[in-house]
């Protein structure tokens, strides 16, 4: 049976997230927005979110469902949606456009 890691958003976002606009695409979400609660297994995130009602530990709104695969489910009104952990860039340090080149060694 599929296993999902639960993610909860943190309380200081969820007011904020509660109230953003419905947006289409895959929600882009931050990790240090959320916090590990553990593993559920089930055969659907559905099936995972009558789980946790059940068990008095319900998903809210914000919060993600991870599969073993990595794939992100996040919990919306309307359902749950694709999402996918924010990628940070690299500070730019060297003042070059392409902060992954390397200085040439050449004059």
């Amino acid at each position: 049976m599929p296993r999902y890691k639960i993610h909860r958003l943190r309380d200081a976002q969820q007011e904020q997230f509660r109230w953003a606009p419905h947006t289409g695409g895959a929600a882009v979400v931050r990790p240090k927005d959320y916090r590990e609660d553990g593993w559920i297994e089930a055969r659907t995130p559905y099936a995972a979110w009558f789980l946790l009602r059940d068990r008095g530990t319900p998903l809210r709104v914000g919060d993600l469902l991870e599969s073993e695969q990595g794939e992100l489910r996040i919990c919306k009104y309307v359902g749950f949606e694709e999402a996918r952990w924010e990628l940070t860039e690299p500070p730019a340090g060297n003042g070059s456009s392409h902060p992954a080149e390397a200085p040439s060694s050449t004059p």
